[in-house]
């Protein structure tokens, strides 16, 4: 395997949330919600730096609080509801490149909104990018429960027309699933890109993407009804429980 090198891990955390109002720092299991993924990349055996992207001051004081590094504000025109991943990272990039002549070899994407992980699946997802140096970037993924065969878009004229269609099977969308192709999506547990994907291609995974297969349940903090089953599920991480179904397993491919 080619050596790790330098491993950013970047996280954003913007202060306007509205699903849950200053969800970013919000007390969870004994820390602000940040503070899970500041820790989980301090505790990470790959990655050697860590940076959080924000707009807000309260933010970026809990953040350098927990350890993590906030040595720039987020523009606020890429802060607002709308906007893009890809404009939050290349805006870190730059600004990391162009003020300390930091230019890390891959970057970690971990999203506050996702606390529930192991860090041992981060280190997992380094070094799988780091051993396909031909790939821009490694995305987790997760097995679809609804497959996009069976669905439809609506026409202007009150008809329907099938989202996708199988090459060489006709009306795929009345065959049984076991017959379809496997579909997975992209979950945002924890993901891995090169800068170039971002500064060169204009892409969030570039021209070449590697899968890190989630088989387990996910945690993630969106509405407040999710905080009780988050809260829980850190709980019983902490205490060395299995907080992901009797069974559950998580590989990559």
């Amino acid at each position: 395997m080619s050596a790790v090198g330098e491993v950013l891990a970047l996280i954003p955390a913007r202060g306007g949330s509205k699903g849950i109002p200053r969800k970013n720092v919000i007390p969870l299991a004994g820390r602000p919600v940040i503070a899970w993924s500041i820790g989980h990349a301090r505790a990470s055996q790959r990655i050697t730096r860590v940076v959080v992207s924000t707009d807000d001051d309260e933010i970026a004081e809990v953040a350098q609080a927990w350890g993590a590094e906030v040595p720039f504000r987020r523009p606020p025109e890429f802060a607002g509801d709308l906007a893009p991943d890809i404009d939050v990272m290349r805006h870190a990039l730059t600004f990391l490149a162009e003020h300390e002549g930091y230019r890390p070899d891959l970057v970690v994407h971990l999203r506050p909104t996702g606390p529930v992980r192991r860090v041992a699946d981060i280190d997992a997802a380094v070094d799988r990018l780091t051993a396909r140096p031909d790939a821009d970037a490694l995305r987790s993924v997760s097995v679809a429960h609804q497959t996009p065969y069976k669905m439809w878009r609506l026409r202007d004229d009150d008809t329907m027309t099938p989202l996708l269609e199988v090459p060489g099977m006709r009306d795929c969308q009345s065959r049984p699933r076991q017959l379809l192709p496997a579909v997975y999506w992209q979950n945002g547990y924890v993901d891995v890109f090169r800068p170039r994907a971002v500064l060169e291609q204009d892409s969030m995974w570039g021209e070449t993407v590697v899968p890190f297969v989630v088989d387990t349940q996910l945690f993630d903090l969106d509405y407040p009804e999710d905080v009780a089953p988050v809260e829980d599920a850190l709980l019983r991480l902490e205490a060395g429980q299995d907080v992901f179904g009797p069974g559950a397993s998580r590989h990559s491919v």
